[in-house]
């Protein structure tokens, strides 16, 4: 996808931050922008923000862990704009920082609920509709750069954005057959509020085994004040989904960090000894079958 003029961009967590940086840059170059949050008068704000600009816009509140919120959010962006989106942004996240050992199921339930959850809706909900459009389209899903890494004081936030860069991969390789792109967004640091998520998280979820309060929330802000600005990365995700990239990650300065990660992968895979045409056979039979290329054995077939 070249020319965003005319497009529909279907936004989550689109009321602030990357959402709102996305909603301003493509709405920019032409994009008819929805932009759904959880909260309402977020989502009121950012019209007004990006109706003061010229943007044809819509707002939907949305929690995206609501499956059923989300047909009808979908049967909504039909209605107003007459097609699906040909642009689907899963950005909607929320984090909350601990130990580890310290985190209950409530965590659990939440930030993967959300952050993996969230994803899974919305690509179930809108890739048949942009299949069946039979219009060019481009899924865009931010991850985090902490997908690649474990991490102690946030580990089910980088388990869930680690299976989203997995399934990304996996639609990426799914989609091309219908003229849909995939780019996965692993960003370092953005500058947004999700300092307050834990303000959305709802009782249903307990008591969380993490400190949260204002002074949480504040030591957050003094960090996430030093991201990236949200419409630089939202240049950088325009110029991706032109250059039909998989992976955005415009922040040099985590190469060497990641390239050590994975050359200890690598390393901890040993040197092949014995055997080179029976590994290169389990090798072949694996990838055939991950490719559809083998018959799946059914008992009694």
């Amino acid at each position: 996808m070249q020319d965003f003029t005319g497009q529909v961009a279907f936004i989550t967590g689109g009321a602030s931050g990357a959402g709102l940086g996305q909603a301003k840059v493509f709405g920019r170059a032409g994009c008819k922008v929805v932009i759904a949050d959880i909260r309402q008068d977020a989502v009121d704000q950012a019209l007004a923000t990006l109706r003061g600009e010229g943007i044809e816009c819509h707002g939907i509140q949305l929690d995206i862990t609501d499956r059923a919120a989300y047909a009808a959010a979908a049967d909504e962006v039909e209605h107003v704009f007459g097609q699906a989106p040909t642009l689907l942004f899963n950005t909607a996240g929320v984090n909350n920082f601990g130990p580890i050992e310290k985190t209950t199921y409530g965590d659990f339930d939440w930030l993967i609920g959300v952050n993996l959850g969230g994803v899974v809706n919305g690509m179930v909900t809108f890739v048949p509709r942009m299949i069946a459009s039979g219009k060019p389209c481009h899924v865009v899903t931010v991850a985090s750069l902490g997908g690649f890494t474990g991490s102690a004081l946030a580990g089910p936030y980088s388990a869930a954005k680690a299976a989203v860069i997995n399934l990304m991969e996996g639609y990426a390789q799914g989609l091309e057959k219908y003229d849909i792109g995939v780019s996965v967004v692993c960003p370092a640091n953005i500058k947004s509020n999700i300092a307050e998520a834990t303000l959305t998280r709802s009782a249903q979820y307990g008591d969380s085994g993490y400190v949260e309060g204002p002074e949480a929330i504040a030591s957050l802000h003094s960090i996430y004040q030093h991201g990236m600005e949200p419409e630089v990365l939202a240049a950088h995700i325009m110029q991706g989904i032109r250059d039909k990239a998989l992976y955005i990650i415009p922040y040099p300065e985590t190469k060497d960090m990641l390239a050590a990660h994975f050359a200890r992968i690598v390393d901890a895979i040993p040197a092949l000894e014995t055997d080179p045409d029976g590994a290169k056979q389990r090798t072949d039979a694996l990838m055939a079958w991950a490719q559809g290329g083998a018959k799946v054995f059914t008992p009694g077939a």
